[in-house]
């Protein structure tokens, strides 16, 4: 980072992101070993997103960002010479070039953009569990109902998928007669119960948090077309990166679905991106905000989980940018994974104020000319500290800037550009139009009005469709569909990893025929099995 350079400007291997004694610049190359961007509220965190964002734009990377406030819509309009912009601009010995970014804007609501969605089998048990604050228990069932669907060829796509699913796993209370008839769902209950107990009030529990979900509008987010990720990874005609801004005004409501939404997409890239070693620059680079509500009363479970994506998915060529207020909201286990810093103003008007400006001054490679913790909170709106990856992959020592002024807007847009956007989105239309094809409900429904008959499931029966009949196959020679009593969360949690064996055989054979099925359904079941080869990932 510390480099004199007359020539100011981004090249094909760095980013200029600021200047005071020295030049800040961010190497491309090493872009993907991820970053952090802090500081207090209104010290300037938002511009130097934005600063980052274009630069990346600029090399051809594309970027995906949340929004919480609106004010990084600004990126895909022409920047305005305002006079305190062209004033940093010169003070830093730049001219001001006003430029504007090719953007697409998504919107988990569908108001503000393309719709952004996902199955309910893309997203997974553990994810869900933590999207429905579950306990252990309560996670542990629902880890039962996903494996029942995977079993059964239950593809889930949409929440009455999963109430149907749920409803069918319940332990029936009725007391049939002789001549009252076979239970339709009873290979389904049978299946559930091998694999513990299944309680009816702990279904109601999880049905009940579903319902929460649904109010607070996270229904929206689950169904069909499902987001396709490649579609975030696009260059415009100009061979610049696309900026994807995720409008998250609204989904900040529910902090929780944000944050697991956001952590979906984060455990999505590193399942379907190949292995790309040390690149010249990144694939794609994420931008966390808020990142601190990802971490906030995640259990250990997850969190673990959180630190192996974000330290492996480095090698797929995604570079993860946290933004948040203080380093000491993001775990230390992460925190290591973070080379690339941007330090904003902190205040400390408590005691635990300047304990974290001590920590955040700690996290940074001292520098002799530098008292980091008193310059932290002396740094004016639009100064930061900063230490960017050098050569060998070693921290820069801190340094205080300037950070240089963004080229397109500052601020939000109006509804009529974003209209205009949207218009001429290169993935205008294929997300508009929601699509409700058979799934889970639709089978459980046709069994219990006898329109078609029941389905074999991990007993050992000859129905749950073909997909059914080669996990059937496969289970029996890994002899992981024996019948066991009664068992505890952690021993369905352990015989689940047990199971990941089978779907590593037929996980992939699967994925093949889901594609040739053809319909959304066939390749939702498809990519259902193709999770739960990734073992502990997604606990299934």
């Amino acid at each position: 980072m510390a480099t004199s350079d007359n020539k100011l400007a981004d090249t094909d291997e760095k980013i200029f992101i600021g200047k005071g004694e020295e030049t800040a610049w961010l190497t491309l190359a090493l872009a993907n070993r991820h970053g952090l961007v802090t500081g207090a509220t209104g010290t300037g965190k938002t511009v130097s997103l934005q600063v980052m964002a274009e630069g990346f734009a600029r090399a051809g990377v594309p970027v995906f960002a949340a929004d919480i406030k609106g004010d990084l819509s600004g990126i895909s309009e022409v920047g305005e010479a305002k006079d305190f912009i062209v004033k940093r601009a010169q003070e830093m010995g730049l001219t001001f070039q006003p430029d504007q970014f090719s953007t697409v804007f998504w919107d988990v609501f569908g108001e503000q953009g393309h719709p952004v969605r996902a199955t309910v089998t893309e997203m997974g048990p553990l994810l869900l569990s933590r999207m429905l604050d579950l306990n252990d228990v309560q996670e542990g069932v629902l880890n039962v109902a996903f494996r029942v669907a995977d079993e059964n060829g239950l593809a889930l796509i949409d929440m009455k998928d999963l109430r149907a699913l749920l409803d069918a796993i319940a332990p029936d209370g009725s007391k049939k007669g002789a001549d009252d008839g076979e239970d339709p769902l009873a290979s389904i209950r049978k299946a559930a119960q091998s694999y513990g107990n299944v309680s009816k009030a702990t279904v109601g529990t999880i049905q009940r948090q579903l319902l929460v979900l649904e109010n607070q509008g996270g229904a929206k987010f689950f169904g069909e077309p499902a987001l396709t990720l490649k579609d975030f990874m696009r260059t415009d005609r100009d061979g610049r990166g696309m900026v994807n801004i995720l409008v998250a005004d609204k989904l900040m409501q529910s902090p929780r679905l944000y944050a697991t939404f956001l952590l979906w997409m984060l455990s999505e890239l590193f399942e379907e991106l190949p292995e790309a070693g040390d690149l010249p620059k990144p694939k794609l680079v994420f931008f966390f905000d808020e990142a601190h509500l990802l971490f906030t009363d995640a259990p250990k479970a997850l969190m673990d989980k959180i630190e192996q994506v974000v330290r492996l998915i480095r090698s797929k060529g995604v570079g993860v940018y946290f933004v948040t207020q203080n380093p000491i909201d993001v775990p230390d286990k992460v925190l290591a994974q973070l080379g690339n810093r941007v330090q904003h103003a902190l205040r400390a008007f408590t005691p635990r104020d300047q304990k974290a400006v001590a920590a955040a001054a700690q996290t940074f490679r001292p520098n002799p000319k530098l008292d980091t913790a008193r310059v932290i909170m002396e740094l004016a709106k639009g100064e930061a500290l900063v230490s960017f990856l050098e050569g060998g992959g070693m921290p820069s020592m801190v340094e205080r800037v300037m950070v240089r002024p963004p080229s397109a807007r500052i601020g939000p847009i109006t509804s009529e550009e974003r209209k205009a956007i949207m218009d001429a989105s290169p993935v205008k239309g294929k997300y508009d139009t929601a699509i409700d094809a058979e799934s889970a409900y639709e089978i459980i429904q046709k069994r219990l009005s006898g329109a078609a008959a029941p389905a074999g499931g991990a007993d050992g029966g000859e129905g749950g469709g073909i997909l059914g009949q080669i996990g059937s196959i496969a289970a029996t020679i890994f002899g992981t569909n024996v019948k066991r009593g009664r068992m505890s969360t952690g021993q369905v949690i352990a015989r689940n990893v047990t199971r990941s064996v089978t779907d590593k055989v037929i996980g992939g054979v699967a994925a093949d025929l889901g594609k040739s099925v053809g319909g959304s359904v066939g390749g939702s079941i498809g990519r259902a099995l193709v999770r739960g080869a990734l073992g502990g990932l997604l606990r299934r």
